[in-house]
């Protein structure tokens, strides 16, 4: 069955999320799907399509990496909120170098890693790549760490509370 508009509207099941990644490695084409169905304006055949790329392994994905700052605007434009933490899976699973960061997606970061009204899978995708882009200036560190230990940690959920606590401590990487 070919991918369509329409079926990517009703694939409701991880089931249908698998069949749609086969299918788009059967073709080969990761950026062409991307940019035929990721940036559609109906929020439930772009959450489909992103929902089939988490399937992909790192090296389909990195197909992508020329679009990285369209899969950003994305994240940051978006009001949907599966979109948002999909598109951030995606984004995270993608190599970002020093001359990829960009200052309104670490703002943008920053603030909803410390959003309590965010969901938490989106808050800890923000500060995942929040801790990436700020590896490469001691000084950014230096400010997500003070971010950080600034956070009320008694509203957080547990995941982002495991995740704050590994970067604070260096564990993470």
């Amino acid at each position: 069955m070919a991918i369509t508009n329409e079926r990517l509207r009703q694939t409701f099941s991880e089931g249908g999320a698998q069949e749609i990644y086969r299918e788009v490695r059967a073709s080969g084409d990761f950026l062409g799907f991307v940019q035929r169905y990721v940036f559609d304006s109906d929020y439930r055949v772009a959450r489909s399509a992103l929902w089939g790329l988490t399937k992909a392994t790192d090296k389909e994905l990195s197909e992508l990496q020329t679009i990285l700052n369209e899969l950003i605007n994305q994240a940051m434009q978006t009001d949907n909120s599966s979109v948002r933490r999909l598109t951030l899976n995606i984004i995270e699973r993608l190599k970002m170098n020093e001359e990829d960061l960009r200052t309104d997606f670490l703002d943008f970061c920053f603030e909803h890693m410390v959003s309590i009204e965010e969901f938490p899978g989106i808050q800890t995708l923000c500060m995942k790549l929040a801790f990436r882009m700020c590896t490469f200036f001691p000084e950014l560190m230096d400010e997500l760490k003070r971010t950080l230990n600034a956070m009320e940690i008694d509203y957080y959920k547990p995941a982002v509370k495991c995740l704050r606590k590994r970067i604070l401590s260096g564990q993470y990487q």
